[in-house]
């Protein structure tokens, strides 16, 4: 494929970013500007000379702009194949000129419906005769040149200067597979409205969700596995994907999904006393709230110290220097945060490795959305978790009534336990979890693990027992058996809360009875795997 000079450019965009200046350069190097609406006016108030798509067409712009470039003059000019003889004689025969670059961005319809607009606005805001001029041109990448993000109109120009003032094929091809992108993500944008928004479908028949590239990473999972981090095209929430990175090394795969494990834990303390959340491999291992946020980091470090050692943590609030100087006395890969003071910076200033996020705020843990998972031939597509269960909510089941504190730790415990994967169980003390048991293939290990964890802190720190004792026992879904529930009462837990729905639930039930403890059903579980 040969380079194609360019002797006429249509330009019609949106966003005005370095228009001026791209028309200047391709005005200087002779190259007729031909333009449309608002992108025709800037140009000619910037003093260059500009031809009316209407003059070209020999129609007018019409139906409030609807109908101005859905012409064969401007198609059969994008789509000729410059070569064909026939393609050739059908220009000359209806006096239609080639058009060698077309610079087009599409309408903002993805800012529109972000700024709540109107319904009517929103539709006037889908670009017909965008998407089918980036889409002819592309096609004939060949002969055409395509660009539609003004962040490559600076390489452009720089194909213009090395080639005398063509484009080479290689730029023009992938340029093209730029547009296509482009195209397929504001189509995808549109369809998501449609479904969710404007008709209130949850899952529609064709589910179109695309990606802008944020970041290349290092690698995946493994150092053999590559990776990239995308963000969604269309409303989504901001969380860790949009944190600014204030500094440490580049975020790898697993540094980004545990971090996201840690923020969502952590919102769902937002707005409460504060909290502090160590997770490791993607599950909590330490979590607490306190009068302070030292104290939480302290309560939250001492459940499970040994797991701490090069996990991620997350805080609830604005972090200050006394608790980022704690921090900094174990080795942290990634610290999370809405905020930090002077002083936090310049404690982690000292710890050039570690990585700190500020977020601006947290996300809201109850909100809607779509979970995808993809599965061998196929996407599994879910809402997400966001059920939410309050004190009046729970159901008494045993003879003893848990008290006033076991129901406040009862409820610590279940918000920690929905966010630990399955089979998950949570002892909880004082706003502080005592021992966690996470991903195991049945209730009473994790139970047992979650206790012996505990039992290792005590010695550590010198307790006279574990604070299992007298704790509130959380477990992500029902006890088939009791065995699981008898385990917990071993560590010493006196209350549990848990979704029940077992066939057994009247034996365990009478198990806790015998044990004395109280226990509560949620009527709600939080399975995670």
């Amino acid at each position: 494929m040969t380079a194609i000079t360019l002797r006429r450019a249509l330009l019609s965009v949106s966003d005005k970013t370095g228009l001026v200046e791209l028309g200047r350069a391709l005005s200087a190097r002779g190259v007729e500007l031909v333009s449309t609406g608002g992108t025709a006016r800037t140009l000619r108030d910037a003093g260059l000379a500009v031809r009316d798509i209407s003059e070209l067409t020999g129609f007018p712009e019409m139906m409030d702009g609807r109908v101005k470039t859905l012409h064969p003059k401007v198609h059969g000019g994008l789509l000729a194949v410059r070569d064909n003889p026939e393609h050739a004689a059908a220009m000359a025969e209806h006096a239609i000129g080639a058009i060698d670059l077309v610079v087009v961005n599409l309408y903002p319809f993805e800012a529109t419906v972000a700024k709540g607009a109107e319904r009517d606005e929103i539709i006037e805001n889908i670009d017909i005769g965008g998407p089918s001029m980036v889409r002819s041109a592309a096609k004939n990448h060949a002969y055409v040149t395509i660009v539609t993000d003004p962040a490559d109109y600076a390489e452009l120009l720089g194909e213009l200067e090395a080639g005398a003032g063509a484009t080479s094929y290689d730029f023009r091809r992938r340029m093209a597979g730029k547009a296509y992108a482009a195209t397929a993500a504001y189509d995808s944008m549109i369809s998501q409205w449609f479904a969710f928004a404007d008709q209130g479908e949850t899952f529609p028949g064709t589910l179109a969700i695309t990606g802008r590239r944020a970041a290349t990473l290092r690698y995946g999972e493994n150092p053999h596995q590559s990776a990239a981090l995308y963000t969604p095209v269309g409303p989504h929430a901001h969380g860790i994907a949009q944190a600014e990175q204030v500094q440490g090394k580049e975020l790898s795969y697993n540094n980004y999904n545990d971090a996201d494990a840690a923020l969502e834990l952590c919102a769902e303390f937002r707005d409460q006393d504060p909290a502090v959340v160590i997770v490791k491999h993607a599950n909590p291992c330490g979590v607490a709230q306190g009068t302070s946020l030292l104290e939480a980091w302290q309560g939250a470090l001492q459940c499970d110290s040994v797991s701490a050692f090069g996990g991620i943590v997350a805080v609830n609030t604005t972090l200050d220097g006394a608790t980022a100087a704690a921090i900094c006395e174990i080795f942290t890969e990634v610290v999370v945060a809405p905020a930090a003071t002077p002083e936090a910076l310049a404690a982690f200033a000292k710890k050039k490795n570690l990585r700190l996020l500020l977020t601006g705020s947290l996300p809201d843990p109850r909100r809607a959305g779509l979970q995808v998972k993809p599965i061998t031939g196929g996407l599994l597509v879910q809402t997400r978790d966001n059920g939410a269960i309050s004190a009046a909510d729970l159901q008494v089941v045993t003879r003893r009534q848990p008290t006033a504190q076991e129901l406040k730790d009862c409820l610590f415990a279940w918000t920690v336990a929905r966010h630990v994967k399955s089979n998950a169980i949570v002892y909880a003390k004082d706003g502080v979890t005592a021992g966690i048991g996470a991903g195991q293939m049945n209730r009473r290990d994790s139970s047992r693990i979650a206790a012996t964890k505990a039992a290792e802190a005590a010695q550590t720190y010198g307790w006279a027992a574990p604070r299992t004792v007298g704790s509130a026992v959380a477990s992500d879904a029902f006890f088939p058996f009791a065995d699981g529930l008898l385990a917990a009462a071993e560590a010493g837990a006196t209350a549990v809360i848990q979704p029940g729905g077992s066939i057994r639930d009247d034996e365990v039930i009478a198990a806790a009875d015998a044990a004395g403890l109280a226990m509560v059903f949620t009527g709600m579980r939080h399975f995670r795997h």
